[in-house]
């Protein structure tokens, strides 16, 4: 039986995630946390992963329940080089040292309603099957699972199906697919289109060069028969993107080990 392997949120956009087994759905279809924070720039701009390499190298650790973050430079985790901050009381401090750390002045924005997702239109959580991340790490010779799951950032995990499972949560893009979690009902979108950032080791930040075409063309010859090609453009994609069925129904939970039900 399809169910959920995984839960991981991203309480500020592009760094270090947080494994929780259970997770609060808003009326806006995202997770509760999940990129609840994004820095930016003195323009408003973005500062993550897709614009700003560097930040790969920044390792983050978060207490949602006492609202405290834990941050350092990877390779310098010694106690001296530990710096904790409270998303709360202690925001200017943290926008203090992560300009230090940019070498520009940034700030950070809170949006408790949706957070920061990529997809705006769609910002329920994104879904990836465990033997998806499997298989797409058998085409690297130097990478492993956990390797492709830093990558991927996907909020929620499944388990009990074969490899590319969740392209059956997307069909033509008149036509969207509705399936449960738990008990609360969402819409599959569109297949998620990748960028830059899933070429970079996800701790170095360091670049394969072949990372996308590798992905690409073994992305066309392991796509099920059974997947309506017409949301492919091109290769480059994996994992779903998804919304509620109805925003209605959000403020449920849902949890590590619910069902996941076509309808």
């Amino acid at each position: 039986m399809p169910h959920v392997a995984r839960i991981c949120i991203y309480p500020i956009k592009s760094l270090d995630g947080v494994e929780v087994i259970q997770a609060l759905v808003l009326q806006s279809g995202a997770l509760e946390y999940d990129r609840q924070f994004a820095i930016v720039d003195e323009q408003g701009k973005f500062v993550n992963a897709k614009r700003h390499a560097k930040i790969h190298l920044l390792r983050s650790i978060f207490d949602l329940e006492n609202k405290m973050l834990l941050l350092h430079i990877q390779g310098s985790d010694t106690e001296e080089n530990l710096n904790s901050f409270h998303l709360e009381w202690e925001i200017q401090e943290l926008e203090v040292w992560l300009s230090e750390f940019f070498y520009f002045t940034v700030k950070l924005q809170k949006n408790l309603k949706m957070g920061f997702p990529d997809d705006t239109v769609s910002p329920g959580p994104t879904i990836v099957s465990t033997a998806t991340l499997r298989e797409v790490a058998s085409w690297y010779s130097d990478l492993n699972e956990d390797d492709i799951r830093r990558r991927m950032r996907t909020t929620i995990e499944i388990d009990g199906v074969p490899a590319f499972w969740e392209d059956k949560l997307f069909s033509e893009s008149d036509n969207p697919i509705n399936f449960k979690i738990g008990n609360l009902q969402f819409v599959g979108v569109n297949p998620c289109q990748r960028c830059i950032v899933l070429t970079r080791d996800a701790v170095t930040a360091e670049v394969n060069s072949s990372f996308q075409k590798t992905f690409i063309n073994k992305r066309r010859e392991t796509l099920p028969e059974w997947v309506n090609k017409s949301r492919f453009n091109h290769y480059y994609k994996l994992a779903v993107n998804t919304r509620l069925a109805n925003e209605q129904s959000g403020n449920q939970v849902i949890k590590v080990d619910d069902e996941i039900t076509l309808l």
